[in-house]
């Protein structure tokens, strides 16, 4: 059964939440909607109270180690990392408390090419049982591109069934945002989800678009509870008003073990 995991993004240090594909290295800076007055540990703690397992915490840019380390000392194996994660790195946030890495940018060769030579030495320098790969997307036509450096840069890898059964055995787990609808708070990716949902090898978590309480609902139903889900700016934890976090709390305590 489709489950909710939170999400911890920081940005300058900040817990903040952020439209999708504005976040550059140059120009204005990105459309936030929302930037807690809280720090990352205290999200991190009440996620534990919660039992919410599963979530992440993601480095948006330069500026977060001491933010992110802050939330993984507050829940030790309770939270991913991902953000800036590489081969060389990955063990030391192990060490710091992380369950997961999760990686995107760095499997990519200038940010484009798909490296199967570094998905392995990322699985072999961790394991891959602490390994979530993070295909985040933009869509083109019928088809849904990877998209790296912030979801600015396509790569040449799409998301496909085929792309998930090539890359399972170097990873525990998944996580798929949809770039093009993510924090706009519009609704999900619908196709995205079916397609997603259809595959099962592994764990995925799909993020992007969720508005209400009904759009997790529709993931659950169009994936067959297939997929785990993610909700940023519309909840009301963010500074949101479409969904309460009490009530995905309660949700996931109906849902059955295992």
């Amino acid at each position: 059964m489709t489950r909710f995991r939170p999400c911890i993004d920081l940005h300058q240090g900040k817990v903040k939440q952020i439209v999708g594909g504005t976040l550059r290295d140059e120009g204005p800076g990105p459309v936030e909607n929302f930037t807690a007055s809280q720090s990352s540990s205290w999200f991190a703690e009440k996620f534990r109270a919660d039992a919410l397992v599963g979530g992440h915490v993601i480095q948006l840019g330069p500026g977060n180690d001491a933010a992110a380390r802050e939330a993984l000392a507050a829940w030790p194996g309770g939270l991913q990392i991902g953000g800036g994660i590489q081969a060389e790195n990955a063990a030391s946030w192990i060490e710091a408390g992380a369950s997961h890495v999760i990686v995107t940018s760095w499997l990519f060769e200038d940010f484009e090419r798909f490296s199967e030579n570094r998905v392995k030495a990322l699985a072999g320098a961790v394991g891959a049982e602490r390994v979530v790969i993070d295909l985040s997307c933009r869509r083109r036509g019928d088809r849904w591109v990877v998209a790296t450096q912030r979801w600015q840069t396509l790569t040449n890898l799409e998301v496909t069934p085929a792309t998930l059964d090539d890359l399972a055995e170097h990873c525990d787990e998944f996580l798929i945002h949809a770039a093009d609808v993510e924090g706009l708070c519009g609704g999900i990716d619908e196709d995205l989800v079916a397609l997603l949902g259809s595959w099962k090898g592994r764990a995925v978590t799909y993020a992007g678009g969720v508005a209400n309480f009904e759009d997790l609902q529709m993931v659950d139903r169009l994936s067959r509870g297939g997929l785990d889900v993610t909700v940023g700016s519309a909840l009301d934890l963010f500074g949101g008003s479409g969904v309460k976090y009490t009530d995905l709390v309660a949700w996931n305590r109906r849902q059955p073990e295992g």
